[in-house]
């Protein structure tokens, strides 16, 4: 099992910066890939970025050139830097694990509002 924490969601107003954490219970050097999500009030979840277990990451075009995901295995630990926030990035923002095909796990989520 695989609890999963988010942080760092908050308000800022659009141009702003944020920076999301995802705290993991364990190592999470072994996990196939760790992500980041976002939704929206009645819109679908939204991947919008993905590292590997190997490093390979890719991007949503939605935030590609403004988000950055890293992971730190010594902390137990996967980032998300929000740069150049705008009103429309505004969600509930998830992490997920997936340790191996078609297992996932998600944390509860964290609030960020971008204002006008």
């Amino acid at each position: 099992q695989v609890q999963l924490v988010e942080s760092g969601g908050g308000l800022v107003q659009a141009g702003g910066s944020l920076r999301l954490s995802c705290a993991a219970s364990g190592s999470i050097v072994n996990i196939n890939t760790m992500a980041w999500y976002r939704q929206a009030p009645g819109k679908q979840r939204e991947l919008l970025a993905v590292i590997s277990r190997s490093g390979t990451i890719n991007y949503a075009n939605s935030v590609k050139g403004r988000f950055t995901i890293s992971r730190d295995n010594a902390k137990n630990t996967v980032y998300l830097q929000m740069n150049s926030l705008k009103p429309e990035d505004t969600a509930v923002y998830y992490c997920n694990a997936s340790p191996y095909y078609h297992a996932d796990y998600w944390g509860q989520g964290t609030q960020v509002t971008v204002s006008s």
